[in-house]
């Protein structure tokens, strides 16, 4: 019902609220488990993406998942090539992941300034700043901080 109201106030939209609330969510699983396979790796951020990898059980820790979420999480992520399984011990990301895992990193870095800016302690903006940040929701500060430099 929501969605056929959403439809007939907003036509020329013809947007599914919830298929973009879904994709969204997909979304930001991607870019957040390429982000913390990309942290937990230890790697810099000129690696190639072979050199960024991390065992399975390091993210079944790092998620305080079971195993089989983590699994069947890395399945799907290798289905849409952002990841490669190396005999379920360990996982690297693929070029694509590397880039996705970067993108959201300098994402997550930009909001974490941006709240210390605001005096948000170092923790609560940490914390804060893995919910928040999309790209869109970034754009524009990232360009007001970089020129305020």
């Amino acid at each position: 019902m929501i969605e056929r109201n959403f439809a007939k106030l907003f036509p020329a939209l013809r947007l599914n609220a919830f298929e973009k609330t879904r994709r969204d969510h997909s979304d930001e699983t991607l870019e957040d488990v390429t982000e913390l396979i990309f942290r937990l790796s230890g790697a810099s951020a000129d690696s190639p993406a072979e050199e960024v990898q991390v065992r399975t059980a390091k993210l079944v820790e790092a998620l305080g998942v079971s195993q089989p979420t983590v699994t069947k999480m890395l399945n799907r992520l290798e289905r849409e090539g952002v990841v490669h399984i190396h005999r379920r011990q360990f996982v690297h990301l693929t070029d694509e992941g590397l880039d996705i895992a970067r993108r959201s990193a300098e994402r997550h870095s930009l909001v974490v300034t941006f709240l210390r800016t605001l005096g948000v302690s170092d923790i609560t903006a940490e914390l804060d700043a893995a919910s928040a940040a999309s790209p869109e929701d970034t754009a524009r500060p990232a360009n007001s901080l970089e020129s305020s430099r």
